[in-house]
C-alpha cells in the first residue's frame, strides 16, 4: 500500500491536514480495497498547535519520513524554527534528510517555503499562496514561482497554492497513480469538483457573477451535455444572450481561463474517462468527445498529458467498470 506521510508543524491549519486524510483515505480500488495509508508526523511527538483554539496530538516523529512513498508538507502559520530568512534549522534539516530518494514530495500553501529552504525546489517550478508570493521571491529568487496557478507538478515535486488548491493537488496525485475513474469517485464522495487543471487561475478577482450581470453557467452546462458536436464562441455567447467579447470576459472571470481552453480540457477529461472505462476504439472516442479525428485526440492528449490515448488506456484501463465492446 502506498504510504502518505504528512509532516506538520506548529501553526498548522486543521483543514489542510484533513484534506490529505480525506482525499487519500477515500481512494479505494474497484473491489473496495484502500489504496493509501495516511499517517501524520511532526518534528517532536506530542501536541502541535493549530491556528485555531485547539491542539492536535501527534504521536509520531520524523522517523516516519523514511517510510514514505509520498511526503506532504502543509503550511505552518506560526513563527518557529522553520526558516530564518530562508534557512532551515538543524533539526528540520535533519528531519527532511530522512526522506528517501525517489519519494514524491508535495506542499500545500506556504509549505512550499519549507521545500524551498531544503533545496527541494531548486531548478523547478513552484507555486504558493498569492499573498506570500513576494516574500517567496525575495527569499528564493532562483526558483521559478508561478503564483497564478492552482498547483505545479515538476518531476515528482509538487506544490499547491492554498487550502482549496490542496484538494486539487491530492486528487491530481490520485489520478496520476490510479486514473481518473478512481479520482472522480473520490471527488464524488467528497462532493468537490473532480478536476481543476493545475494551470487554472489561483486568484480570480470576481469568481462569481455580480448580481446585476449574467453568468456563463448555462452555456457551460450545455457544453458538457454536447461535447460530441462542434461549437463556436458565437454560439456559446448567444446562449447567454451576450456578445462574444462580453461572454469571453465573463467566462475568464468565473472560470479563470478562456472558453476555448476550458472546452479542450473538458474534451480531454471525457476522453480519459472513456479510455479507462470502455473498449471503444480511439477513433470513436475522438468523435464522441468532439475532436473529430483520432489524430486530433492524440495531439490534444499529448499536449495535456504527455501520452498517447493508447498509452493512457494501457496504464489506467479499469476492466471491472463494465467495458463496451
Amino acid at each position: 500500500m502506498h504510504k502518505v506521510v504528512v509532516f506538520v508543524r506548529h501553526g498548522l491549519m486543521p483543514l489542510e491536514l484533513g484534506i490529505v486524510h480525506q482525499i487519500f483515505g477515500a481512494a479505494c480500488s474497484v473491489e473496495g480495497t484502500p489504496l493509501y495509508e495516511v499517517v501524520t508526523c511532526t518534528l517532536r511527538p506530542g501536541q502541535v498547535r493549530t491556528n485555531a483554539d485547539f491542539t492536535i496530538e501527534i504521536p509520531h516523529g520524523p522517523e516516519l519520513l523514511a517510510e514514505a512513498d509520498t511526503v506532504i508538507v502543509p503550511a505552518a502559520h506560526e513563527p518557529d524554527e522553520t526558516e530564518t530568512e530562508g534557512l532551515l534549522s538543524p533539526a528540520l534539516a535533519d528531519a527532511l534528510a530522512r526522506i528517501r530518494p525517489g519519494s514524491r514530495i508535495a506542499s500545500i500553501c506556504t509549505g512550499a517555503f519549507l521545500l524551498a529552504a531544503a533545496g527541494l525546489l531548486d531548478g523547478r517550478s513552484a507555486t504558493t499562496h498569492w499573498m506570500s508570493a513576494a516574500d517567496f521571491r525575495r527569499l528564493y529568487p532562483g526558483i521559478h514561482l508561478d503564483p497564478g496557478v492552482l498547483y505545479t507538478d515538476d518531476d515528482e515535486v509538487l506544490t499547491a497554492a492554498g487550502e482549496a488548491a490542496g484538494i486539487d493537488l491530492c486528487l491530481h496525485l490520485v489520478r496520476k497513480d490510479h486514473g481518473s475513474a478512481i479520482a472522480n469517485n473520490v471527488a464524488r464522495r467528497t462532493i468537490v469538483p473532480p478536476h481543476r487543471d493545475g494551470g487554472q487561475a489561483q486568484y480570480i478577482q470576481r469568481p462569481l457573477a455580480a448580481p446585476d450581470s449574467s453568468s456563463t453557467g448555462k452555456a457551460r452546462s450545455w457544453v458538457l451535455e454536447h461535447l460530441d458536436r462542434p461549437m463556436s464562441l458565437r454560439e456559446l455567447a448567444a446562449r447567454e444572450s451576450m456578445s462574444v467579447r462580453t461572454f469571453t470576459r465573463r467566462f475568464r472571470e468565473e472560470v479563470g481561463m478562456p472558453p476555448t481552453q476550458w472546452l479542450v480540457l473538458q474534451r480531454v477529461d471525457r476522453a480519459r474517462q472513456l479510455l479507462e472505462t470502455t473498449d471503444l476504439p480511439v477513433e470513436r472516442i475522438a468523435a464522441e468527445v468532439g475532436f473529430g479525428a483520432a489524430a486530433s485526440l492524440r495531439q490534444h492528449m499529448r499536449n495535456a498529458l504527455g501520452v498517447s490515448p493508447r498509452a493512457y488506456r494501457r496504464t489506467f484501463r479499469v476492466p471491472q467498470a463494465g467495458a463496451v465492446s
